[in-house]
């Protein structure tokens, strides 16, 4: 069986890219990665990593698996795995996170959930683990 190659491109290496000066209203889904220098306003789902540049703006929704963030966000953002943000970031919205980390300087005005951190020991389940025999 004969493999068919692709060459000087990885295809877990996608990246899509709204650029400075461009403006994009409506909805996007994608398996690849996003870097957005531009506006976004609506809706942005990912399986893949969002980049928002120092100039980039997103006022909407923002689901993805990672995201790095030197501008600003404003809406709902759900990072599954790492929301990374950069001293330059302003976020205001609704926050749902794996895990968090904030450069110095970064502006986080948002309420924030943080998913599958830690077992809370009041949990039923978490207390039956605790008090099984070794």
């Amino acid at each position: 069986m004969k493999k068919e190659r692709t060459i000087g491109m990885d295809p877990n290496d996608k990246q899509n890219r709204i650029s400075q000066g461009t403006k994009f209203v409506g909805e996007i889904s994608s398996q690849g990665g996003f870097r957005i220098d531009g506006e976004l306003e609506g809706k942005l789902t990912t399986s893949g990593k969002v980049v928002v540049g120092s100039s980039g703006l997103i006022k909407g929704t923002l689901i993805c698996k990672d995201a790095d963030i030197e501008g600003t966000f404003n809406g709902t953002l759900n990072v599954s795995d790492l929301l990374s943000l950069k001293s330059t970031a302003l976020i205001e919205g609704d926050v749902t996170i794996g895990k968090l980390a904030v450069e110095p300087g970064a502006r986080f005005n948002a309420s924030c959930v943080m998913k599958g951190a830690v077992k809370r020991m009041d949990d039923k389940n978490a207390r039956q683990e605790t008090q099984k025999p070794a």
